[in-house]
């Protein structure tokens, strides 16, 4: 019997290191074999967020990693939206320009205010939201900045707010757990309420994302503070990159961001909103720049810019968590933010 469970042990543990040394050998001709494409998602993934870029650098050297990243970017937009272009005409039509504008403008039964619309984004699936009236989309924040806390989830902001639907927004200082002071400058019904500790409001320029009172979506490049609020932002923040500024798309080479989940914020010609939250379950599973580009283009986007992905994603709808963020995130209903848009009745 003791010379049975000795081969028994010995059999378990000859298949332990069998499985292992083919796990090895497949991460080796994964890592270093001939395809390119997974080579480079895996880099630029790993390499685009906060606190996982060992992940790369575990395989490769600094050298290729720059070569890698130096042939995967996008050229940043350095145009304005002119909002004269945007005229808002959100009602429902008797005729359509394809399936997608008749699947966005087609209200639900009962409900004129907002409707989700569940797609596929490449593999992922994705919640697009489109909003009726623009005039009714707000930033939401945290109640104070820079406390020592970790800010808010997007669901009680939302609730604070009195949102039916809401997304996370901007960036935030992240050493690793998140914290309640903002990247970038924070607009709230026509005042800075946050600039950058150091930075001057009248002299600091960054790529800035607002509404208007009118309900138009005001993507202002390489701005002032003062000089979003000037050009009519009553509420806004800063993140990026823009996607799409007066119906002409980002250039974007190969895939400078990898896959990740992403959220995005955009508008049509005719003034309808959009958000779009991509789902994602690890950091390289979710969707690529160049997804929510096509994808936001094929409903008819104008204007739309990126919002903080990954681990901030968050959809709220009626109170419920809409979409399915990375495990940690999903756990907790959403990670603490700080800033975000939601559709305020």
């Amino acid at each position: 019997m003791k010379k049975n469970k000795k081969k028994k042990k010995l059999m378990k543990k000859t298949i332990l290191f069998i499985v292992l040394d083919i796990c090895a050998i497949i991460c080796f001709f994964i890592m270093y074999g001939p395809w390119n494409y997974v080579r480079n998602l895996y880099v630029t993934t790993a390499m685009n967020t906060m606190d996982h870029q060992w992940l790369a650098k575990i395989f490769y050297s600094e050298e290729k990693i720059e070569k890698i990243m130096n042939g995967n970017y996008f050229v940043t937009i350095t145009e304005s939206a002119n909002t004269d272009d945007i005229v808002i005409n959100t009602k429902e039509k008797t005729s359509y320009k394809n399936k997608y504008e008749k699947e966005l403008l087609t209200r639900e039964p009962g409900n004129d205010l907002y409707k989700v619309i569940d797609l596929k984004v490449g593999n992922a699936d994705a919640h697009l939201v489109a909003i009726y009236d623009p005039t009714k989309v707000e930033l939401i924040h945290t109640k104070k900045f820079n406390v020592g806390t970790y800010g808010e989830r997007v669901m009680t902001m939302c609730e604070r707010y009195g949102g039916i639907v809401c997304i996370n927004g901007g960036g935030f200082v992240d050493n690793g757990m998140g914290s309640d002071i903002p990247v970038g400058y924070v607009i709230k019904d026509h005042e800075i309420i946050w600039t950058p500790e150091g930075e001057s409001e009248t002299t600091y320029r960054d790529n800035i994302i607002g509404m208007t009172d009118d309900g138009k979506l005001k993507l202002m490049a390489n701005s002032t503070g003062e000089e979003a609020i000037n050009a009519g932002v009553k509420d806004g923040m800063v993140f990026g990159p823009f996607l799409i500024v007066n119906g002409k798309s980002i250039e974007i080479v190969g895939d400078p961001w990898g896959k990740s989940p992403r959220m995005a914020i955009a508008q049509r010609k005719d003034g309808v909103m959009m958000f779009l939250a991509i789902d994602g379950k690890n950091y390289i599973d979710g969707a690529s720049l160049q997804d929510v580009v096509d994808i936001l283009k094929l409903y008819g986007a104008y204007n739309a810019a990126n919002l903080d992905g990954g681990q901030s994603s968050t959809l709220v709808v009626e109170g419920e968590l809409e979409n399915s963020p990375p495990a940690e995130a999903k756990k907790t209903n959403g990670r603490y933010v700080v800033t975000g848009w939601g559709l305020i009745p």
